[in-house]
């Protein structure tokens, strides 16, 4: 039981002002962040063409890791051809992934308007530097409470939804964070996105996503579930001392 109350309290500890710039600040001193940074700087100087610097580990590795696809460093040949989309084609593949964060990341980029010019830019190389310690202070998160960097990034992500119970299933950090605080099982991913769909949507009001309060009350009830499955009990008293409900959420 004390876990999901700690996990709450470091969530709450983890949004007070300041403590997110301290985090980041500490991060930026470390030498693997300045070394990943000047060997991407390097690589994108010496490569000949865009598709040359998408090949190579360095450039890919800054790129999925700061804008929030950490698993796409492996996926070469994915990241190549969702990155230089025609984003202006609603047939390519940056728009019809299910995976959102592809088209985001492309968007952003802008590779297959500007190619090496925007990996060159030094306001780009800046955001991706913040990327990258973003990237590091969500992973810090994780390894001191499961759930808590997951937490962070749904709070700051979920209004992009637009009520569109979609794009709440093409978000991994979203969905995983809705499903979780739901108490939905992990086998629902091998239901269509349909049935998906229809599942979330007879637990979850989509409009509550619009409501910062509420956005955080689903985020602790994340919390609460992954620490008590990792405790093995229920905690419903947890639950009511934070104020939720001991039944469905949001329905």
């Amino acid at each position: 039981m004390a876990d999901a109350a700690s996990a709450v309290a470091a969530f709450r500890r983890v949004l007070k002002p300041g403590e997110e710039e301290r985090a980041l600040g500490r991060i930026a001193t470390e030498p693997q962040q300045k070394r990943a940074m000047e060997q991407f700087k390097r690589a994108v100087d010496r490569a000949p063409d865009i598709k040359a610097a998408l090949r190579d580990p360095r450039v890919l590795q800054v790129l999925t890791t700061a804008l929030g696809i950490p698993e796409g460093a492996s996926q070469t040949g994915l990241a190549t051809r969702v990155l230089l989309s025609d984003l202006s084609d609603k047939k390519s593949l940056a728009n019809t992934l299910g995976d959102k964060r592809w088209k985001s990341a492309a968007e952003t980029l802008q590779l297959a308007a500007r190619g090496l010019a925007s990996l060159r830019d030094p306001k780009m190389q800046a955001a991706l530097g913040d990327g990258l310690r973003r990237a590091q202070w969500n992973d810090n998160l994780e390894t001191e409470q499961a759930g808590l960097g997951d937490a962070v990034l749904f709070r700051e992500r979920a209004t992009s939804v637009d009520n569109n119970i979609y794009a709440v299933l093409g978000d991994p950090i979203i969905r995983r964070v809705v499903t979780g605080a739901l108490g939905l099982p992990p086998q629902l991913a091998i239901q269509s996105v349909e049935a998906q769909a229809r599942a979330v949507s007879a637990r979850l009001d989509i409009r509550k996503l619009e409501d910062p309060k509420e956005i955080q009350r689903l985020a602790e009830r994340y919390l609460v579930n992954r620490a008590n499955e990792k405790a093995g009990t229920q905690g419903s008293d947890i639950l009511s001392r934070f104020g939720f409900p001991s039944g469905g959420y949001f329905a």
